[in-house]
C-alpha cells in the first residue's frame, strides 16, 4: 500500500512552543495532528526557546515568506558575568568576569544595538559554511570565523533587573536576528560577558500570544473534526500586503497563472499585493494598471 498523502487543508496554526523541542518537531506534530499533506513554519526557534511558532498548512505555506520577513519581538533574560560557547545556558562557560555594570550603563549601551547593525551569528547556529551547518562544525570542536550579517533592530529596551547578575530585555527586530548574539555582544560591550538564560518570542508579524495554542491543545484534538477550529485563515499571512478584490473572470485567469483584472484599492503601480474573491486569497503578485501579475497562486484543491 502507498503512503497516505494527507488532507488538503490550508491555514495557520500559531503554537506557543514549549522548551525542549525543535521547531521541526513541532511542525511534524502539527502535521500529524491535522493529517495535513503539507506543513512548514515561519522563523525557527532554538530548542530551549518558547513562544510564537507560526505553522503553515497546505496553501498557507506559500505565505511563509511574508511572515519570515516581518518584524518579530522577543523577551529574553541574560546572565551577566559569564560567556558560554553556545551563547546560552546550554553551553559550557568559556570566560567569566567579576564586573557588574550599573543599570544606567546597561541602558546607555542599548542604542548601539538598534537600527541597522552588523551581527555575527553564534558558533552554534544553522548558518551554512561550505554546505555544512555551523553547529555541526562547532560540535566537532571547530572554531569558525563567521561573517557578520546585517540586522535591523527596531528597539531594544531594559525591562527589569532582578539581581546583579540577571537582566531582562525586550527586542523588536527584522529577519535573521540572533538574540544569543545580542546577549554576547552586549556583555562584551559592557566588559562583563553575558549569555542568554531564557528566550520567549511574544509576537511574529501578525501573530501574537493571544492567537496561540499549546501542543496539549493540538494533541487533544488530533485527528478529530474539531481540530480545524484551531486554524487561522491563510489570508492572515498576507496582512502586510494590500488586498485587491478581483472579478470572477479575473480570478479564473489568475488561477491559471495569467494576469487577472482586479478592483484597485490601496496598491500602487508595481507594488506587491494579493487578490481576493469573496474574501479568499486567489493569488499574490505585482499590481500593474488594473491587473495583478501573479507570482503565487492559491489552489485549495491541490
Amino acid at each position: 500500500m502507498g503512503r497516505k498523502k494527507g488532507r488538503n487543508i490550508s491555514g495557520w496554526l500559531v503554537v506557543d512552543k514549549p522548551a525542549g523541542l525543535t521547531s521541526t518537531a513541532v511542525v511534524n506534530k502539527v502535521r500529524w495532528a491535522f493529517d495535513a499533506k503539507k506543513a512548514g513554519h515561519a522563523g525557527t526557534l532554538d530548542p530551549e526557546a518558547t513562544g510564537i511558532l507560526a505553522v503553515a498548512l497546505g496553501e498557507a505555506t506559500k505565505t511563509v515568506p511574508f511572515i519570515t520577513e516581518a518584524n518579530k519581538a522577543y523577551e529574553f533574560t541574560i546572565r551577566l558575568g559569564a560567556a558560554t560557547n553556545t551563547d546560552d545556558a546550554e553551553g559550557e562557560i568559556i570566560e567569566t568576569s567579576d564586573l557588574r555594570p550599573a543599570e544606567d550603563d546597561i541602558v546607555a549601551a542599548l542604542p548601539d544595538f538598534t537600527g541597522e547593525i552588523m551581527q555575527v551569528p553564534p558558533q552554534y547556529s544553522a548558518v551554512k559554511i561550505d554546505g555544512v551547518r555551523a553547529y555541526k562544525r562547532a560540535r566537532e570542536g571547530e572554531a569558525m570565523a563567521l561573517a557578520a550579517r546585517p540586522l535591523f533592530v527596531e528597539s531594544l529596551e531594559l525591562l527589569s533587573r532582578s539581581d546583579a547578575d540577571t537582566v531582562t530585555l525586550k527586542m523588536v527586530c527584522g529577519k535573521g536576528g540572533y538574540v544569543r548574539s545580542i546577549a554576547r555582544d552586549l556583555g562584551d560591550a559592557l566588559g562583563c560577558k553575558a549569555h542568554v538564560l531564557s528566550l520567549r518570542r511574544i509576537w511574529s508579524g501578525p501573530f501574537d500570544l493571544e492567537d496561540a495554542v499549546t501542543l496539549e491543545d493540538v494533541e487533544a484534538g488530533a485527528k478529530s473534526p474539531s481540530i480545524d477550529d484551531l486554524l487561522l485563515p491563510l489570508e492572515v499571512g498576507l496582512a502586510a500586503l494590500p488586498e485587491l478584490r478581483c472579478t470572477e473572470a479575473g480570478a479564473s485567469k489568475l488561477r491559471n497563472g495569467n494576469p487577472g483584472m482586479v478592483i484597485t484599492a490601496d496598491a500602487e503601480y508595481g507594488e506587491e499585493a494579493w487578490a481576493s474573491l469573496n474574501g479568499q486569497a486567489v493569488a499574490v503578485g505585482v499590481y500593474r494598471s488594473g491587473e495583478l501579475h501573479p507570482s503565487r497562486v492559491f489552489n485549495r484543491e491541490a
